[in-house]
């Protein structure tokens, strides 16, 4: 019986985000890709011609990763506002959970070339424009209050990001622990009420 082409197309990127994360783009070779993966030169090049192609398909991987994400928490949630939470809370965990596979989308592929630049702001625009829906959708049934729902997504986004990027390079502030606050600092920023608001911290008595 001959192997699944898509379970070793799996093995190959599964790999490669290992490979990248440690060494980084430049210093990756098809070799290592090889190595790591456990399988063959032939294998390799059959799915992809070159360490870019790998490279983008790990960025399209991620990208539809954390659409599906996206989207199931939307389905849960009836109005825009509560969507918008959701939209944050899946999207915190799922970089959470694939640390190596975001550190090589959001910090790898900057200053890698044009066509790197034009993969990266694409998940950018496919994000924002999934927020900037939410947002649409919370003024129209009224759980936000009106304002520029382009520019409000843009700067959510771009705040949520640099957040990301940090824990990225120094691991803090843990992502998952930090939900709440976050949640509370972003959801504040387009005017949302939480369903379940972090109570303040306590100041202790001098």
């Amino acid at each position: 019986m001959n192997p699944d082409p898509t379970d070793t197309r799996t093995k190959i990127l599964e790999a490669a985000v290992r490979v990248f994360a440690e060494k980084g783009y430049h210093d990756t070779r098809m070799d290592d890709i090889v190595t790591e993966s456990n399988t063959s030169k032939g294998s390799l090049y059959f799915h992809f011609p070159g360490k870019q192609e790998i490279f983008f398909g790990l960025i399209e991987t991620f990208t539809s990763l954390l659409e599906s994400r996206l989207d199931s928490s939307i389905q849960a949630e009836a109005h825009g506002s509560e969507q918008v939470e959701a939209v944050l809370s899946a999207s915190l965990r799922l970089f959470s959970q694939y640390r190596p596979l975001a550190k090589i989308v959001l910090v790898q592929a900057v200053g890698l070339g044009a066509a790197f630049e034009e993969r990266r702001r694409a998940i950018n625009n496919r994000f924002s424009a999934i927020v900037q829906a939410r947002i649409e959708k919370g003024i129209a049934d009224g759980s936000l209050p009106p304002q520029n729902a382009e520019f409000a997504a843009r700067a959510w986004v771009g705040a949520l990001n640099e957040i990301v990027i940090h824990w990225i390079y120094t691991g803090s502030p843990d992502l998952e622990t930090s939900i709440p606050e976050m949640k509370t600092f972003l959801l504040r920023s387009i005017g949302a009420q939480e369903k379940n608001p972090t109570p303040p911290k306590e100041t202790p008595a001098p």
